[in-house]
C-alpha cells in the first residue's frame, strides 16, 4: 500500500512539473470603462496603454505573468476616433500596425474597435 502511494505521489509530482514548464502563467482581466482600468491600476502595471479615448470600453487583457507579453482589445465611440489614431504612428507595414510608446495597435475604425499588443523586447527574440 506504502508502494502504490508513493508511486501515485510521484506520478503526480511529475505531471505537475511537466505541466508548470510547458505552461505559461496567464492572467486575463476584463474591464467596464476607463475608470475600471485606472482603479485597478492597469495602465501602471504595463498591461493597458495610458492612450485609452474617454469613451473606451468592453476593455481585455490578457499578460503572460513571467514574459510581460500583454495582448488586449477595447472598443470606443466614433467621437473619440480621430483623436485617438493623431496619437497613434504608422509602422508602414502591410497590415496596417500602428505604435504609440511601447505598444502596438490594429485599429478597425468601421466597428470602432482597437486589439493592441505590447512590443516584444529586443532581448527576447530569438535569432
Amino acid at each position: 500500500m506504502k508502494k502504490l502511494i508513493v508511486a501515485g505521489l510521484l506520478v503526480a509530482a511529475s505531471l505537475y512539473l511537466l505541466m508548470s514548464a510547458f505552461i505559461q502563467d496567464f492572467e486575463v482581466n476584463k474591464y467596464k470603462d476607463v475608470a475600471s482600468v485606472k482603479e485597478h491600476k492597469a495602465i501602471a502595471e504595463g498591461w493597458i496603454p495610458a492612450l485609452l479615448p474617454p469613451s473606451a470600453s468592453k476593455i481585455a487583457e490578457t499578460h503572460e505573468r513571467d514574459k510581460r507579453s500583454v495582448y488586449g482589445v477595447f472598443d470606443y465611440q466614433e467621437t473619440d476616433e480621430a483623436a485617438l489614431v493623431k496619437q497613434l504612428t504608422p509602422t508602414h507595414d502591410a497590415n496596417g500596425t500602428m505604435e504609440w510608446g511601447d505598444f502596438l495597435f490594429r485599429v478597425d475604425t468601421e466597428k470602432n474597435h482597437v486589439m493592441f499588443r505590447n512590443k516584444v523586447p529586443t532581448a527576447n527574440v530569438k535569432k
